[in-house]
C-alpha cells in the first residue's frame, strides 16, 4: 500500500483512510496542501516539475504541496511539504479551503502563503528549476509556459494575485 490518506466527503469531512493512489484512480475526494511562497521582496516562487514524475511532467507551478497524510492538518502538511520539497522551514498561513474538481481527480484544497528569507535547497525529485518572480513576470509566464491546470485555478482564487485577463507582448522563454 502507498501513501494513506482520509478521504473525505463534499463538505471535507472525514470518511475513511485510503491509499491516495486508489482515491485518485476512483475519484475519491482527499485532502492537498500547497503553499505559495514569496520572498521577501514579494516576489513569488515559480518551479517546474521534473520529467519523470507521474502527474504534470515538465510543467510549472507556483504552489508547492503535496496530500494531507493522515490525521495531519491542512496548516502541518503544508509546513511539512516545505521542508520536504524545498529543504526550508517556515510560518505557513492558510488561506482558504475549496473543493478543487482537479485534471486527475478531486480533492479539497487548501492554499497557504509563506515569507521564505532562507536559501532553498530544493529536492530534485520533486523539483527540477525554481526562480523568483514578480507580478508581471508570472503573468507573462502564466501566458506563455505549460502550468499545472490546478495551480492556475487556485491562482484565480487567491486574492493579489489575480490571473491576467488578456495576452500582452510577452515573449518569455520557459527555462529547461
Amino acid at each position: 500500500m502507498g501513501e494513506l490518506v482520509e478521504r473525505v466527503g463534499e463538505r471535507d469531512r472525514v470518511l475513511c483512510v485510503v491509499d491516495r493512489d486508489e482515491a485518485i484512480r476512483n475519484g475519491r475526494p482527499h485532502r492537498v496542501a500547497t503553499t505559495v511562497c514569496r520572498d521577501p521582496r514579494g516576489r513569488v516562487l515559480v518551479h517546474r516539475r521534473p520529467e519523470h514524475v507521474s502527474r504534470f511532467p515538465g510543467y510549472y507551478d507556483r504552489l508547492v504541496g503535496g496530500g494531507v497524510e493522515v490525521g495531519e492538518s491542512y496548516q502541518e502538511a503544508a509546513a511539512r511539504e516545505l521542508t520536504e520539497e524545498l529543504g526550508v522551514r517556515a510560518p505557513v498561513r492558510l488561506l482558504s479551503t475549496f473543493l478543487c474538481r482537479g485534471e486527475i481527480s478531486p480533492y479539497w484544497l487548501g492554499v497557504h502563503e509563506a515569507v521564505v528569507s532562507e536559501p532553498l535547497s530544493p529536492d530534485p525529485s520533486e523539483i527540477a528549476w525554481h526562480g523568483w518572480f514578480g507580478e508581471e513576470e508570472l503573468h507573462a509566464a502564466l501566458r506563455t509556459w505549460p502550468f499545472v491546470p490546478d495551480g492556475v485555478e487556485a491562482l484565480r482564487r487567491y486574492p493579489g494575485l489575480s490571473p491576467p485577463t488578456t495576452a500582452g507582448p510577452w515573449s518569455t522563454t520557459a527555462p529547461r
